[in-house]
């Protein structure tokens, strides 16, 4: 702003940082078992206490409705000395949520898709209050902040023990939508940087398709529930999220769903397999490209991806290094890195995607990725035989 002491807003996305929930926890007397025996939820709530009491309530009666186990609320500690005055004064009360781990949930998607319709469920009967991230595997802090004072408010991500292996920031410069608090980055998978142009057809194809979607992950009674995939009042940015983050929970793999979003350029590119165009070609035929000038980072939590536009409009530069550090950034030297120490400098092509598993511990390239997915089915025989 005008004042120069409150930004469009900053944010990070870290894995759930076990450790330290078990330190402050124990404090609160949570008890929250093993790592991913649980779900962390951060909440803006309304600072009036009166609503603040009803919406917390209300978020309990439906986790307890949905067949899981609410374990208790922490208010998480902030600073607010350190904002700007327009930040102070939309500033919502901070708190955290914490659910058990049913036992019928033995994959990490199983409990994150239950999750998925508890928030749904919730924002649908509670428009005063915003959900920042609702996982077993992530959570996410941010804020209308300047990007020094994200660590200074929350005096958790100063802690030695909030430990993630993945970290994801973003300082945003808004425009096409006012800044707040709820519209910061992260989203709740994502990060983005640039504009989806063609925003008002790819919401309204979506809404357009919503009577004849259909997953085998969500009975018909949780898929109304989760219904409109899209909030109208969320950013370019937000409703890519939102999409995003919907086929994922019906059962897609998170980079097939940002490959299917956000194509690269397929029709007349004769450096791509015909497999990977045949692939293309396929889902071109149930979603339009998202498009526009944009570099894109996601995370689940497990994997960390990032995606380029067709066009490549937007700088994505990134190192490894020889400590086994990936650190991808808008530009060079974000981070100050002892050359000795970097293996392999690089940009994200345009159309390309670079991903790396956590659990695999390795990077995989644009191709393997792409091949990979090509060959799972036989597209061209599809596309062959049903198109019309």
């Amino acid at each position: 702003d005008a004042e120069g002491k409150t930004g469009d807003g900053v944010g990070i996305l870290t894995q759930i940082p076990h450790r330290f929930f078990v330190k402050v926890c124990k404090k609160e007397n949570i008890s929250i078992g093993n790592d991913r025996e649980y779900a962390v939820g951060n909440f803006f709530f309304p600072v009036n206490e009166l609503r603040r009491a009803q919406a917390k309530k209300m978020f309990e009666v439906i986790v307890e409705k949905e067949g899981l186990r609410f374990l208790g609320w922490r208010d998480v500690p902030t600073d607010p000395k350190v904002l700007g005055q327009k930040a102070k004064d939309s500033m919502p009360y901070i708190c955290q949520a914490f659910i058990e781990r049913p036992l019928d949930c033995e994959k990490d998607i199983d409990f994150e898709r239950r999750l998925y319709v508890i928030r749904r469920v919730f924002e649908q009967s509670n428009d005063k209050t915003y959900v920042v991230s609702l996982s077993c595997r992530t959570i996410v802090y941010k804020g209308m902040f300047l990007v020094g004072q994200l660590r200074a408010f929350y005096p958790d991500l100063q802690q030695e023990d909030f430990i993630s292996a993945i970290a994801m920031v973003h300082s945003r410069f808004s425009t096409n939508t006012t800044p707040s608090w709820e519209r910061a980055h992260p989203n709740r998978l994502l990060v983005h940087n640039g504009e989806i142009n063609t925003i008002k057809g790819n919401v309204d194809k979506m809404l357009a398709r919503e009577e004849t979607m259909h997953t085998d992950v969500f009975s018909s009674e949780d898929m109304t529930k989760v219904l409109p995939v899209i909030s109208s009042s969320g950013s370019d940015s937000a409703m890519l999220d939102n999409t995003l983050e919907f086929l994922m929970m019906s059962g897609m793999e998170l980079p097939l769903a940002a490959m299917v979003l956000i194509p690269e350029p397929w029709g007349h590119n004769d450096t791509i397999s015909q497999e990977v165009r045949d692939f293309y070609q396929y889902y071109a035929t149930m979603m339009e490209p998202w498009d526009g000038p944009a570099s894109i980072l996601f995370s689940d939590g497990d994997i960390m991806g990032a995606v380029l536009d067709r066009n490549g409009l937007r700088p994505s530069r990134y190192y490894i290094t020889d400590d086994d550090y990936l650190i991808l950034s808008s530009e060079v030297g974000v981070l100050d890195i002892d050359p000795a120490h970097i293996v392999s400098k690089d940009r994200l092509q345009p159309g390309k995607m670079l991903l790396v598993d956590t659990i695999q511990g390795r990077v995989i390239e644009d191709e393997e990725l792409k091949e990979s997915y090509a060959s799972r089915q036989p597209y061209g025989e599809w596309l062959d035989s049903n198109l019309i």
